[in-house]
């Protein structure tokens, strides 16, 4: 079974990280929120906070399958502070291990020269960031270990996809079906 980290900052963007895990753990895909602060209640970009599942040094980084990093605002920068976040972010690239990011947070992935030749999309405005990027109009896009997503609105969307990348494009139908995403 997969092992997904989502990662939580203060000033995360809530729908994109939620949206994401729910979808994830309907495909009975083990999901983690892992908070990056010394503390496991994490306040989101609306205020809405959020219990994380483990603290940052708890996480088991060899057993997991994927990275992803929720958008917001000051959530984005907040994780792109981090050192140790970088630092497994790079490892699992070289490893060739899945990463996934949505809205602002790709421009981490850009910045850190992950996305050199590859397609990717973020929230607009965010382009310059995609360093070396080809970037798409696309809502949602996987381009070899890296998937990339627009923003909020298709938190659903970027969470049907990991379905896909980590179990089946037939599971990834199935939840779609159950939850009506039409």
């Amino acid at each position: 079974m997969s092992l997904v980290y989502v990662f939580l900052a203060d000033g995360f963007e809530e729908i994109e990280a939620l949206a994401v895990v729910d979808v994830l753990r309907r495909a009975k895909i083990e999901t983690k929120t892992v908070s990056i602060s010394d503390k496991h209640e994490v306040s989101g970009s609306h205020k809405i906070e959020v219990k994380a599942d483990l603290l940052f040094e708890e996480a088991d980084f060899e057993k997991a399958d994927l990275l992803f990093l929720p958008g917001g605002i000051p959530g984005t920068p907040n994780l792109a502070a981090h050192k140790g976040l970088t630092e497994q972010i790079l490892r699992f690239n070289e490893q060739g291990k899945n990463l996934a990011a949505i809205c602002a947070a790709p421009s981490i992935y850009g910045e850190l020269g992950l996305l050199k030749e590859k397609q990717a999309t973020c929230y607009p405005g965010y382009e310059e960031s995609l360093k070396g990027a080809v970037p798409t109009e696309k809502k949602v896009v996987t381009a070899g270990n890296i998937t990339t997503a627009k923003g909020m609105g298709v938190s659903i969307e970027l969470g049907l996809e990991l379905v896909r990348v980590l179990d089946s494009k037939e599971k990834a139908d199935d939840i779609a079906d159950k939850i009506q995403y039409l």
